[in-house]
């Protein structure tokens, strides 16, 4: 006999077969998860780029290599889905705006994320990355996104904040030192804490 597919397998089943969002775009849907029952990571982040659409594979891309590189984790780490959970805001690529891609699509999150988030680990580090995440995510976020990362220790050890890691935002990383000396040492220690436990 067969063994009966998971609640979870069901559901990303159901996800990748998903095409609510198509009469928005310019293009077929591809939505692009990955989850594991076991993941303890869990990354929340904006939606595919165009690379990753084409790819399937998330943060496959520029960013994913910076994201990588913050969060101390090898390709084979960030790749295992039971260690890391990758659950953007829009599961599908939004198409390019003027200036960057445009906004993740608005009806995955309330129609995905609470079932499958509930399908992970209650003890977990949410990772919640950018303006779109953190507005859904941290409840008393500040003003700005500047802020909200500024005010990291506020959220931790349950939740990490951080500004999206698209090349795009270098002059930001160049204004705000602190990030990288003071913000992601504590981020790659409060990650290897889980990977050790």
């Amino acid at each position: 006999m067969s063994n009966p597919t998971s609640p979870l397998q069901s559901l990303l089943t159901d996800i990748a077969a998903c095409t609510v969002c198509a009469p928005h775009l310019g293009h077929e849907p591809r939505p692009v998860v990955q989850v594991g029952e076991k993941a303890r990571i869990v990354i929340i982040g904006q939606a595919p780029g165009r690379r990753v659409h084409e790819s399937g594979i998330p943060w496959n891309d520029p960013s994913g290599k910076t994201l990588r590189r913050w969060l101390g984790l090898t390709d084979e780490q960030f790749y295992d889905p039971n260690i890391v959970a990758l659950v953007p805001m829009g599961f599908c690529f939004p198409g390019s705006a003027t200036s960057g891609d445009k906004p993740p699509r608005p009806e995955c999150e309330p129609l995905w994320h609470e079932r499958l988030l509930a399908e992970l680990p209650a003890d977990r580090l949410d990772i919640i990355i950018g303006m779109y995440a953190q507005k859904r995510y941290i409840v008393d976020r500040k003003k700005t996104l500047t802020e909200t990362v500024a005010n990291w220790e506020r959220y931790m050890p349950d939740q990490v904040v951080l500004p999206h890691p698209s090349p795009r935002n270098q002059h930001w990383l160049t204004k705000n030192p602190w990030f990288e000396q003071e913000t992601l040492p504590a981020v790659r220690e409060r990650i290897v804490e889980f990977l050790q436990s």
